[in-house]
């Protein structure tokens, strides 16, 4: 027998249009060069989320997205647009079908490219004993948000979200929300410039996405 846990992995995702994803890199890469970096994130993003084991979905944006999104998908990944509105009302749309289904859900993104299956699987561990899960990011934001059950207060941030609050400002709601939290490692979102030249050096970032980076080539 194993120890599996049963989970739900989201990945929010934007379909990799130049000028509409990764612009703070353009600097650095082009809009071009940042379409094919949010490409091969979302792939890896995805590849990390099957590995572990977990049902997947990726949940797209804009809503006319769904075959580009879907081209970059393997076999047996789900697919469904994101609900309307900012990023909190979003994720807790995406978040609202695996729960209301009875299963916990792990909401991931793809500007963490040193995520591993082994985290997502400590998340859904995690979620057997307590309400929220959350993967802090270095900027100040989070990289991961696990639920077992309903909490909608975590994400009504408003003008919070994207900024350097974002988890502490959830952790508050999640206190006045009673629920009961644990945190993972902390890791470096992939945002700005200074964030390409410290992952393109981290070896624990896929050769491939390295590359992308143009930092050090």
């Amino acid at each position: 027998m194993t120890d599996r846990p049963t989970a739900a992995v989201v990945v929010m995702a934007k379909a990799p249009r130049p000028g509409h994803v990764k612009t703070r890199l353009a600097p650095l890469l082009g809009h071009d060069g940042c379409a094919r970096l949010a490409a091969a994130l979302l792939q890896h993003s995805v590849s990390v989320a099957v590995a572990s084991g977990l049902e997947v979905t990726v949940a797209f944006d804009p809503p006319d997205g769904r075959a580009e999104i879907a081209a970059l998908l393997p076999a047996g990944v789900g697919l469904e647009a994101q609900a309307p509105g900012d990023l909190g009302q979003r994720m807790a749309a995406a978040a609202a079908r695996p729960l209301g289904q009875g299963h916990p859900v792990v909401l991931i993104g793809t500007d963490a490219p040193t995520l591993t299956s082994a985290s997502l699987l400590a998340a859904a561990r995690e979620l057997r004993r307590v309400d929220a899960v959350f993967g802090p990011a270095a900027d100040g934001g989070y990289y991961l948000l696990g639920l077992s059950r309903p909490a909608p207060g975590l994400f009504a941030l408003g003008s919070r979200w994207g900024g350097p609050e974002v988890l502490d400002a959830s952790l508050v709601a999640a206190r006045r929300a009673g629920l009961s939290v644990s945190r993972l490692e902390t890791r470096r979102d992939l945002d700005t410039p200074d964030d390409a030249a410290a992952l393109a050096a981290d070896e624990r970032v896929p050769a491939g996405l390295r590359r992308l980076l143009g930092v050090g080539a």
